[in-house]
């Protein structure tokens, strides 16, 4: 599954293909996903006390920006060309949490190695 964080609707067409299954909250910026061909577009009301419905929920990605803004407030501040990079690590340390990750590390480069 893609987990996307969506922000504007504007800039979803370069994100996700209409095809994808978007799951949001009830934020009134997720509107018009429909008019924009997102027709699997599912939404949970937390103002309603909702958090899950069946299937629908975004606990997965609001767990990995809880993570991530706990990571990235160590540095305080970076340049803004590297936050892709430090984005990106936060996502595999993430999707690895539960493995130890100087072994994993250390197995991956003995398969191929960096020279």
């Amino acid at each position: 599954m893609l987990i996307i964080p969506i922000y504007a609707k504007v800039s979803i067409k370069d994100k996700a293909s209409t095809d994808s299954v978007i799951n949001s909250d009830g934020w009134r910026g997720y509107n018009g996903l429909v008019d924009f061909g997102y027709k699997r577009h599912f939404r949970v009301h937390h103002g309603k006390n909702e958090f899950a419905r069946g299937n629908s929920h975004i606990n997965g990605i609001e767990s990995f920006w809880g993570y991530a803004k706990i990571r990235l407030v160590k540095f305080k501040g970076m340049n803004k060309d590297m936050f892709k990079c430090h984005l990106k690590e936060c996502e595999f340390r993430f999707n690895n949490r539960k493995q130890n990750l100087y072994k994993f590390l250390l197995g991956n480069f003995r398969k191929e190695p960096l020279n």
